[in-house]
């Protein structure tokens, strides 16, 4: 069993690897830990994740209050406390700003799925929770709609958030979303996405299923596997609508190889050259000068 001090030397050695990989800066994010069931683990406010010593460390309750500390613990704690409350088998969470997802979140553009196999079986459903201003309850409680389905959500405007078995899994969460996020930008840089079949994606769910993994996609069928599930079956209000990865799931579901349908754009200009086409022709056939 990992006694307390060894929880506390694996949260400073995340914060290292937060910081490091640029995911926190100066002093942005936070971690906790479950203790036990009434104690928690967090990190301290106004200090940076890349020089935490174990006894930067705070304990809280349930309800946030610190218990001991030499630092006083993140103001974002109530955050972490949501996902706590909600999910028992939870053991660690993590918050901060990995560049590449905080884009995503910035531009409120949606996560799209079925493109990455480690993806689909790790992360499942990542969802964009509404803004709220850090720090209180009204901004803890966005990520209520989505903790019993999820390990890993988008802060509209602000970062990410995920949570695991343990602060390493935890962590790991972090780094394949914001992995994923900057290959979806490098991708649409080339100029095209391609996404799984339903097929594909099934057999993805089953090789997730095998290995322990939950996921709300278990039980769904063909164009729903890729499309905005928590969105659509009413989860919440908040629904972000994709511009750099416009996608018409029926089409996609169907087109050759998952390769995505052409953006608003591409088809308004191939049907305009269609039509100049066919009007050349016309002009072109006898009697017509």
């Amino acid at each position: 069993m990992t006694t307390e001090r060894e929880l506390k030397e694996q949260m400073c050695e995340i914060g290292r690897r937060l910081y490091n990989k640029g995911f926190a800066a100066a002093n942005d994010g936070n971690i906790t830990a479950r203790l036990n069931e009434r104690e928690l683990l967090c990190t301290p406010t106004m200090v940076s994740k890349g020089f935490l010593k174990p006894d930067d460390i705070c304990k809280v309750d349930y309800e946030g209050k610190q218990l001991a500390g030499k630092k006083k613990r993140t103001s974002e704690v109530l955050l972490h406390l949501v996902v706590y409350k909600t999910r028992p088998d939870v053991q660690a969470v993590v918050h901060c700003h990995p560049p590449h997802a905080t884009a995503f979140a910035v531009a409120r553009e949606p996560i799209p799925k079925c493109v990455l196999p480690e993806v689909e079986v790790f992360l499942g459903e990542v969802p964009m929770s509404v803004y709220e201003t850090p720090g209180g309850q009204k901004f803890a409680d966005t990520l209520l709609p989505y903790t019993k389905d999820c390990n890993t959500v988008i802060l509209a405007n602000h970062g990410t958030v995920s949570w695991g078995p343990d602060v390493e899994k935890a962590y790991f969460n972090t780094e394949i979303i914001d992995a994923y996020c900057n290959i979806l930008i490098l991708a649409r840089q080339l100029g095209r996405i391609n996404y799984f079949t339903p097929q594909q994606t099934r057999e993805l769910l089953d090789l997730k299923k095998r290995i322990g993994y939950d996921d709300p996609r278990f039980d769904m069928d063909n164009c729903d596997l890729c499309s905005n599930n928590l969105v659509g079956r009413g989860y919440t209000d908040f629904m972000p609508e994709p511009v750099a990865f416009q996608r018409d799931d029926a089409c996609a579901c169907a087109g050759k190889n998952g390769q995505a349908p052409p953006a608003n754009g591409e088809i308004d200009s191939l049907v305009r050259l269609v039509t100049d086409q066919v009007m050349a022709a016309l002009a072109a056939l006898p009697g017509k000068h």
